[in-house]
């Protein structure tokens, strides 16, 4: 084979390996982050000293007062496992 095109075989094949390296790293900072919103939630709901019970009323009053409607705030349907990797092997 040319020894151009085998070089730049390399490089794709390097620039794959990185590729997937930088994936890898954001999801994992992407789980950081979700991790530390979500104490920072726990914690500001622990604050406030509502009983366990009766937090789902108060957030549904909160989001009708403010005109929206109660919802779980995800925007589509939830990613599975599998999908994700059939994601990352179409890149």
């Amino acid at each position: 084979m040319n020894v151009k095109i085998e070089r730049v075989n390399k490089d794709i094949d390097k620039t794959k390996e990185k590729i997937n390296e930088f994936q890898a790293r954001l999801r994992d900072l992407e789980k950081q982050k979700t991790e530390l919103e979500n104490t920072e939630i726990v914690e500001a709901v622990r604050g406030m000293d509502i009983p366990l019970n009766d937090l789902p009323a108060v957030l549904k009053a909160l989001r009708e007062q403010n005109g929206a409607p109660f919802t779980s705030g995800q925007l589509g349907p939830k990613s599975t496992k599998k999908a994700d990797s059939e994601k990352e092997e179409n890149v």
